[in-house]
């Protein structure tokens, strides 16, 4: 794909959502943060029910911490892996407290140093909460970025760097949510809706569901 096709992509994907964002519910980073680690193998809805429970009673570190290990478990025990999830919430809260002045770290090495944190969610939260234009690959930005031919890659890794290398730099702040709302709502990985797709005159898959 030349970079022409790739900037009118995006064009259309602004014009149509000028200002996306996550549709994780949070008021500061930290309860980013604990949203992103709770959508590992989870829809963001599942996550929002869970954290309309948990961030009234709970939305520091401190907080969580004193609730323990149960009062966690009862908030987020409709979510997948919320056992393992907790434990992770728990050990990133102390980690915070410990060596962040509670504060969520604004590098990747930092964050990435924290339970249950990974490169995606690392990516994510230094996106969404502190503006830096990274890319977060997800199964829906993996699957829109090669069934396209926009950035082609055998791993989440690869395609990241090369979102990272094509996208123009006008987009990148935002590229992130277009292509996942896009995977997400249109570029459905069983049943592509194309003939409803907004960039469906600039993609390259073959074999489109018109």
């Amino acid at each position: 794909m030349n970079s022409a096709k790739r900037r009118e992509i995006f064009a259309c994907l602004k014009s149509a959502n000028p200002n996306p964002t996550t549709e994780l519910e949070y008021r500061s980073p930290f309860e980013l943060l604990i949203a992103v680690i709770l959508s590992a193998q989870a829809t963001d809805k599942s996550v929002n029910l869970a954290t309309r429970k948990l961030f009234p009673q709970a939305n520091t570190p401190d907080k969580i911490l004193a609730l323990g290990e149960a009062g966690l478990t009862e908030c987020i025990q409709s979510i997948g892996l919320y056992k393992t999830k907790a434990r992770n919430i728990l050990a990133t809260c102390q980690l915070l407290m410990q060596q962040q002045h509670s504060e969520v770290p604004r590098t990747r090495e930092l964050l990435e140093q924290l339970p249950g944190v990974g490169r995606k969610t690392a990516n994510v939260i230094l996106n969404t909460a502190f503006g830096e234009p990274t890319i977060a690959v997800d199964t829906h930005i993996f699957r829109v970025a090669n069934r396209t031919g926009l950035a082609p890659g055998k791993n989440v890794l690869e395609v990241e760097l090369k979102l990272l290398k094509v996208v123009p730099k006008e987009f990148r702040q935002n590229a992130h949510h277009w292509l996942i709302l896009h995977g997400r709502y249109v570029c459905k990985a069983r049943k592509p809706e194309c003939s409803a797709c907004k960039i469906n005159h600039l993609c390259e898959f073959k074999d489109k569901n018109i």
